[in-house]
């Protein structure tokens, strides 16, 4: 790596370089400064982006995305909630878990519904809780169009009864699904406490849309409706909400649940049949077009969708629509199928993603970056070159080991790379495996293994 090529690197802020290497050594994805750091998957994220496309223009979409532990499942998620807010999405996401589940008998569906809430987020609000941000910005738009269409002003004696027929019409959007009515008449409640300056109310209907009255009862003595968001019907309170969106300015809503894993590990077979059921729900809803403006991304691994016996694919309505096709085989794709296996990165892709870690952590702790290309290449080499490395290493064990490698560098400036490489905490190929019939490796301290070489030359299951 030259001088110059370093240079042209693009620099990166010190808070988002902070996250980034903090977030990348804890085995966690960053919610911030993707961009400074994305490789690969461009195959994956045009396919997405297709959905956007078709969301947007007032389609439904549904995708699986499956890959191991750490294969960058929740980095492929994170990278597409970037790419819809700048598109003009608002995006929800949440992490499935124990409390968090799809349908529950203690409140876990709706435990998911007020993460998801919780999450809302938006090109302007990217952190969350973006919900009164939407709420405001549906008002403004309502004002906007009466003030630019209807030449009315906010003091004419006119402009709010041209408020009110504008109003109505958003209501007449969502009026028609189910729970459409309730959901209208909360609006309308948010609208004209914006009116009036009725700050109790506007925060009590935000409370509402959040999910957070407990009962009716609560709900009735405080806003003075008769429902409320349960475990049931949160679902359907989202295709509503993608449809006002719309009505707000935005193109759409994009879900986006991780960790489907936890839905496997349910140990109650009917708990965990009954939430295989809402996926399927949800799932027939956006495929038959009963949804609309809203896309939906859940993420999990190979067994939690593939196992018969406890996966997705025990819900046999589940496994007859996912099942891959006869026509797809290694090298041949079909990337608008429902499920998307995630392929491991390739070695040119990992170098790149290495390398601009490499310019980062060197910017964030101040120091000039002297590991070179053929550094990182050995790096590579040895992390590939352990027993198992081809089919059991992931992305997320490379990364974590490689910042550790440059903290190390970092805080020792004696130590070399080639000193870590070779100290016995890994195992490295003397010789490529193309270039030798089976791969031997390096002994501790260096030196070569002759007898560990002959035993397993030849290895067979």
């Amino acid at each position: 790596m030259t001088q110059t090529t370093q240079e042209q690197a693009p620099r990166v802020p010190r808070r988002i370089a902070q996250v980034i290497i903090n977030s990348l050594k804890g085995g966690v994805v960053p919610r911030v400064g993707l961009p400074y750091i994305t490789v690969g998957r461009d195959r994956e994220v045009a396919a997405l982006l297709h959905d956007l496309d078709f969301v947007a223009d007032g389609g439904a979409s549904f995708r699986f995305l499956v890959g191991r532990y750490g294969s960058g499942k929740s980095f492929l998620l994170q990278t597409i909630r970037n790419h819809a807010m700048g598109r003009g999405f608002v995006v929800a996401d949440a992490d499935l878990s124990p409390e968090r589940r799809l349908q529950g008998t203690g409140g876990q569906g709706l435990a998911t519904y007020r993460e998801l809430i919780r999450n809302l987020s938006t090109k302007t609000r990217p952190e969350g809780g973006a919900l009164n941000l939407v709420l405001d910005r549906w008002v403004s738009n309502v004002q906007s169009q009466v003030t630019l269409e209807d030449g009315l002003a906010p003091e004419d004696p006119a402009f709010a009864d041209a408020m009110e027929r504008r109003i109505m019409g958003t209501m007449a959007l969502v009026q028609e699904l189910v729970h459409g009515y309730d959901f209208a008449r909360l609006l309308t409640m948010y609208w004209r406490a914006h009116l009036e300056g009725d700050d109790e109310t506007k925060a009590n209907v935000t409370k509402w849309f959040r999910g957070e009255y407990r009962n009716k009862t609560e709900a009735r003595r405080e806003l003075g409706v008769g429902i409320v968001i349960g475990d049931d019907d949160w679902y359907d309170y989202l295709k509503i909400l993608a449809t006002f969106l719309v009505g707000a300015g935005y193109k759409g809503l994009v879900i986006l649940l991780d960790e489907m894993v936890n839905l496997y590990k349910i140990p109650n077979a009917v708990s965990r049949q009954y939430n295989y059921e809402k996926v399927l729900t949800m799932y027939n809803d956006t495929l038959q077009g009963k949804a609309h403006h809203l896309g939906i991304i859940m993420s999990g691994t190979p067994q939690a969708v593939e196992d018969r016996r406890r996966g997705l694919y025990s819900y046999e309505a589940l496994r007859s629509r996912l099942t891959q096709g006869r026509f797809s085989q290694d090298g041949l794709v079909d990337m608008l199928a429902p499920v998307i296996r995630l392929e491991p990165l390739t070695h040119e892709e990992l170098l790149v993603l290495v390398e601009k870690l490499a310019d980062i952590h060197a910017g964030l702790f101040g120091y000039q970056r002297t590991i070179t290309q053929d550094e990182l290449v050995r790096f590579l080499e040895t992390e590939y070159g352990r027993v198992g490395a081809d089919t059991h290493l992931t992305p997320r064990e490379v990364i974590r080991d490689f910042v550790e490698m440059l903290d190390i560098l970092s805080q020792n400036p004696g130590v070399t790379v080639e000193q870590l490489l070779g100290s016995g905490q890994f195992t490295s190929p003397v010789k490529a495996p193309a270039e030798q019939g089976a791969a031997s490796f390096a002994a501790p301290g260096g030196g070569q293994a002759p007898a560990a070489q002959d035993e397993f030359a030849e290895f067979d299951i």
